[in-house]
């Protein structure tokens, strides 16, 4: 088998459904392939749902809720295909998405990943491959040149990039294999990040395919409460990828520049409409990303009450 379409959902039934109807949708012609399904311990009917509408796809049902490095793991392991699509609940992929990304794969037997472009639901293109994070690209992001160097989402050609965002990520399993999978102490956050800087360790590259594309709802909550969770997460797991890949000295100044940037965005933001306490906790979390509780401590305590509800 060639191919493995590898979606992890987590309560977005709606979401779920239109990403399982665009892969039929745009599914390439004679490429042998399988669906599979991690439903990660959802309450709002999204495993009957697959069953009721995709018959066809392979259901994996969580008990209890996990994060996206341990659940995108879980996938790869049990897809039998060559190559695995880790695709989130809110990506669609558009049509020649998945021929495009195979064919960058089988074209080179070097790289282990291709990243796709992603678009958000106005058809505008975002920001999903960069650099691989360090005190260089802390420093330009300081500058505010991140968008021109450090972001590498640009063209409309093929590239090797530090790493893609791994909403619509065609992996190579055997790759994945060889270096552990993802690693699971990334709950959610610069998971594809450690990853693709693992890889390119061990001599694979990384592609971008700007040909390949799918759209990423990217389900951002307003409520002030999860903003806050996701915001502690963020910056706990760019600490945990610096903490793991370099040094003590060059941490501590991206924490230094990463706070800075997020507090003169703070400054300004008033004068463009934007949200400078968002902009202020960002930054005060990139000084101590320790602090607060983040979306696993939220995962924890659902997981708990469900045990006590069982």
């Amino acid at each position: 088998m060639l191919l493995s379409y590898c979606v992890v959902n987590t309560n977005g039934r709606a979401y779920l459904l239109a990403c399982l109807d665009a892969i039929a949708r745009t599914h390439p012609d004679g490429v042998e392939h399988e669906v599979l399904v991690l439903d990660n311990a959802s309450d709002d009917g999204s495993a009957a749902a697959v069953r009721d509408r995709h018959p066809e796809a392979r259901l994996i049902e969580r008990e209890t809720r996990a994060g996206k490095a341990e659940n995108d793991t879980r996938l790869l392991r049990e897809a039998r295909g060559r190559y695995g699509l880790l695709l989130n609940e809110d990506s669609q992929l558009q049509p020649g998405a998945a021929t495009a990304l195979l064919d960058a794969l089988e074209g080179d037997p070097g790289a282990a990943v291709a990243g796709a472009q992603l678009i958000g639901a106005d058809g505008d293109a975002k920001a999903c491959a960069w650099r691989l994070p360090g005190v260089g690209t802390a420093l330009l992001t300081a500058a505010f040149l991140h968008r021109r160097l450090v972001v590498e989402s640009h063209g409309t050609r093929v590239r090797p990039v530090g790493w893609v965002q791994s909403s619509a990520m065609l992996v190579r399993r055997e790759a994945a294999e060889a270096v552990g999978y993802l690693d699971s102490d990334f709950f959610v956050y610069s998971d594809e990040t450690d990853f693709c800087k693992r890889l390119g360790d061990a001599g694979w590259r990384i592609l971008f395919v700007p040909a390949a594309r799918a759209v990423h709802h990217d389900q951002l909550s307003t409520d002030p409460v999860a903003r806050a969770r996701r915001t502690v997460e963020f910056q706990r797991n760019r600490d945990l990828y610096m903490r793991k890949h370099h040094s003590a000295p060059a941490r501590g100044a991206v924490r230094a520049l990463t706070a800075w940037f997020y507090a003169v965005r703070a400054l300004v933001s008033p004068l463009m409409g934007g949200e400078w306490r968002w902009y202020l906790l960002h930054a005060s979390q990139a000084l101590t990303p320790s602090r607060g509780e983040g979306i696993r401590e939220a995962t924890e305590a659902y997981n708990r009450g469900r045990a006590q509800q069982s």
